[in-house]
């Protein structure tokens, strides 16, 4: 298999002028772009940058985060980006565990560079005119180029992305040139890329759809548009700007997208592929989408860091909430809750723990440094991803929520997600999340938390629930209206805030 360095230099040969990176008003194609990753792996390799060393990232999707990402492909270092909030703890923990050794910033990370015991130690990159760098990215544009145009092979490790970490330290996750290959032609057959697509590069690039997607662009000699922050106006502008021909987003992301008033006026006729990951879509949602782009393919995309793909629905519209069935490089079963048995195969919608084959093209190897981790997830060939699930009749997955989101409530086991989806549908519901509040009667009870967009009241939600058809014992048993439903920075619900109390009340 090609390396990743050699794939972006098959599209230097194949399209040379076609344009492959927008950043405000910087536009390079294919040829102008190579010659300055070519410059900065050459500027990274006289700074002591060798093959299998850890590069530390503290960027917004910009040209220069997209460089530096192509250029440790070249050189074979590990591009090991983090998110541009990150506090100096957190960088801290990052560079021990790794052991990188160079890392680049700019202004909206500085602070927390600056203030980073261990960054101290390291050689600095500052981008974009940000302060307190050894040395800045321009500096490395003018070295010498890298005289052999690719170092790595399809075996070396290319990218490690750190999970979420929303309890205890975060996981590093490894995974190689031919792993990061595999995801990026699976996604580009699975959502039915054509040759020259252009896409919003709006995912960061420290999140595995983010890196799919510039991965993906450069397999097809497509055109990767970076927008460093998120905001729906200038989203929109962008849309229609660059005619954006496919989307890959997060259903918060989508949700603020065609919410905004911009939404009606603008040209998204260039649109004309959808795909999401990253969380479950709600009816109310799909509908609104279908009805705004048209879409020719509505994909739902579930997967992880770890591996990339699980399953694909190519049509996501017609069966919502369903993720579909395995993607071309996996398998996946479910198997019953706590049993840590791969052959535990539970029955058609029986809910049950949700693994994937390690086998798979796309199925990393293990964490970085961690036996405990590995102990816990992989087990007898097959990665168990702490999700819950079931599959229907026709052989399609469900995703139902986390291991640890599930409501045991009367001794039921509930999940949110159905719950979740039914009241997105009320009219005046703009967000909901639903947990389990501890409680001396039910043991959890079921509670809705409610961010609305019109006057409705816990007595109407109700009757909303129950006019459904939803099951008694699933019903809410309290509500409670919140100004913002936590997520976070790249829209995962964070239902343990809400456990904990930590979210503002709707103010009356």
């Amino acid at each position: 298999m090609l390396d990743l360095g050699t794939s972006f230099l098959a599209a230097v040969e194949r399209s040379p002028g076609a344009i492959a990176v927008v950043d405000g008003e910087v536009r390079l194609s294919y040829a102008e772009w190579y010659e300055r990753i070519r410059s900065v792996a050459g500027g990274l390799r006289n700074m002591g940058v060798e093959k299998g060393d850890h590069m530390i990232l503290v960027l917004q999707n910009r040209w220069e985060m997209a460089t530096l990402h192509w250029a440790c492909q070249f050189l074979g270092a590990i591009v090991t980006p983090l998110n541009w909030r990150a506090k100096p703890e957190e960088i801290d923990y990052c560079i021990e565990d790794s052991g990188a050794r160079v890392l680049a910033f700019q202004d909206v990370s500085a602070q927390a560079v600056a203030e980073s015991s261990t960054a101290r130690r390291l050689s600095r990159i500052a981008v974009g005119g940000a302060t307190g760098g050894n040395l800045t990215l321009d500096d490395l544009l003018q070295a010498a180029k890298l005289m052999k145009p690719v170092s790595a092979c399809a075996e070396d490790w290319s990218l490690m992305l750190y999970t979420s970490g929303t309890t205890g330290k975060p996981k590093g996750v490894p995974r190689r040139h031919r792993h990061e290959r595999s995801a990026a032609l699976a996604h580009v057959a699975q959502n039915l890329y054509r040759h020259g697509e252009c896409t919003l590069g709006v995912m960061p690039l420290y999140h595995t759809m983010g890196v799919r997607s510039l991965l993906a662009m450069a397999l097809i000699d497509g055109c990767f548009v970076c927008v460093p922050k998120f905001d729906p106006a200038s989203v929109l502008a962008t849309i229609e700007a660059e005619r954006i021909t496919n989307l890959y987003l997060v259903p918060t992301l989508y949700h603020d997208v065609v919410a905004h008033p911009d939404c009606a006026r603008t040209d998204l006729s260039s649109v004309r592929k959808l795909g999401f990951a990253g969380a479950s879509m709600n009816q109310d949602l799909v509908q609104k989408l279908v009805a705004v782009f048209l879409p020719e393919l509505f994909v739902n995309h579930y997967g992880s860091s770890e591996v990339y793909t699980f399953t694909i629905d190519q049509e996501a519209a017609k069966k919502p909430g369903s993720a579909g069935k395995a993607g071309i490089n996996q398998r996946i079963r479910v198997v019953q809750l706590n049993s840590g048995d791969p052959d535990c195969v539970v029955p058609e919608y029986e809910e049950g723990e949700i693994i994937a084959d390690l086998a798979g093209d796309e199925s990393f190897e293990g964490y970085w440094n961690r036996p405990d981790a590995d102990a816990k997830a992989l087990r007898g060939g097959w990665y168990f991803t702490g999700d819950t699930g079931y599959v229907d009749s026709d052989g399609d997955l469900f995703v139902s929520g986390r291991t640890d989101d599930m409501i045991i409530s009367g001794g039921e086991n509930i999940s949110p997600i159905e719950i979740e989806s039914l009241l997105s549908l009320h009219p005046a519901v703009d967000e909901v999340a639903v947990v389990g509040i501890s409680d001396p009667r039910w043991g959890q009870k079921v509670t809705a938390f409610i961010k609305r967009i019109g006057a409705v009241t816990e007595d109407e939600l109700d009757n909303h629930c129950r006019s459904s058809g939803l099951a008694n014992f699933k019903r809410p048993r309290s509500y409670v209206f919140v100004r913002e439903v936590p997520r976070s920075p790249v829209g995962k619900l964070l239902r343990r805030k809400l456990v904990a109390n930590e979210y503002e009340p709707e103010q009356q």
